[in-house]
């Protein structure tokens, strides 16, 4: 009886220890049940920040500078570790830029540190792949998620999903639900017929990275990713959350010549405005000096975004009175 009891007393200490990625710096494997995802912990307190990388992405663009020689400027990841836990991971097939200039004997890009997996994937398997990470690294809720790009589907997504463990959504450049269908109306055919077959696969990436991530799919009107996104918003408005939308200041370059630059830009700034009514207060701000990339181009502004929403977590009245950001911002809804 005695060694039965010890036995069991054992084995429940072993059952509630705490997951090596819930508290202190972790970085490595995380099994998700048959396969694994790369994940990166850094920093303490509570709500956690989740970072959600754009289309190919992998997690360590958050820390890596691919502008600048390492530590010259303060990066995502470790920055908003100095105020509360911080987390990023790969989604299969993402890969790792690299800039010849910093790294000339580099390899041409640093792929993806998890498991692969078929492609092309929709956003909501890769909610269920963060959910079932999330649950296996025990790393406990409440979340902010903090999306780039097409990372952004995956985060309103998830937040349409699991609505009670999300406390704020800060979203960088995010890729509207309705994106293809306003650029479908607004080019002529022929035009939309080369922007589609470039958006849907790149083959030069393919060849040298069979396992690379695949988002889009033909035809892009279609696709399954942004319809349900799309379907999710109808179905379940996001709750009253923070919600912070950073958006380019620099405009995208053209794909191809004749590319009518003006008019998309204006349609995705009314996506943008659109996107900022789905909660109240939520605020907007264009980062001057940024492309696409905020995060790497203006990393503080990134930085100063999440920490508003955090502390608005912890103290909701923080919201409203929270000063302006600083450097070249501005804004278009406080």
């Amino acid at each position: 009886m005695y060694r039965h009891h010890m036995v069991a007393a054992f084995m429940f200490s072993v059952v509630t220890q705490p997951s090596p990625a819930a508290a202190g710096d972790f970085a490595g494997a995380v099994d998700i049940g048959g396969r694994s995802l790369h994940l990166e912990c850094r920093g303490h307190g509570s709500p956690t920040v989740i970072l959600e990388a754009g289309a190919l992405g992998r997690g360590d663009v958050w820390s890596r500078d691919i502008r600048h020689p390492a530590g010259a400027r303060t990066m995502v990841l470790p920055g908003v570790a100095a105020f509360t836990r911080v987390c990023a991971y790969d989604r299969p097939g993402t890969i790792g830029e690299v800039d010849p200039r910093l790294d000339p004997n580099g390899p041409p890009f640093l792929p993806s540190r998890s498991t692969p997996v078929p492609q092309p994937r929709t956003a909501r398997d890769k909610v269920a792949d963060l959910h079932a990470l999330l649950e296996a690294a025990k790393i406990p809720a409440p979340y902010v998620l903090v999306a780039h790009s097409a990372g952004g589907l995956i985060a309103r997504l998830y937040a349409s999903t699991y609505p009670d463990d999300i406390a704020g959504i800060v979203l960088i450049d995010s890729t509207p639900e309705n994106v293809w269908l306003r650029f479908h109306e607004a080019l002529p055919p022929a035009q939309w017929k080369t922007f589609e077959a470039l958006t849907v696969k790149n083959q030069e990436l393919l060849d040298a990275y069979p396992e690379a991530e695949q988002w889009w799919t033909a035809p892009l009107v279609d696709d399954p990713s942004t319809v349900q996104v799309r379907e999710a918003r109808a179905r379940t408005p996001m709750r009253p959350i923070p919600l912070f939308i950073l958006y380019h200041g620099i405009p995208f370059a053209a794909p191809f010549p004749g590319w009518p630059s003006k008019k998309m830009e204006a349609i995705m700034s009314d996506l943008r405005d659109d996107i900022a009514t789905m909660t109240p207060d939520a605020k907007v701000v264009i980062a001057k000096k940024s492309g696409h990339d905020i995060h790497q181009d203006q990393p503080d502004v990134v930085i100063a975004a999440i920490r508003q929403v955090v502390d608005a977590v912890r103290d909701p009245k923080t919201w409203k009175v929270a000063p302006p950001l600083h450097g070249d911002v501005s804004y278009t809804r406080r």
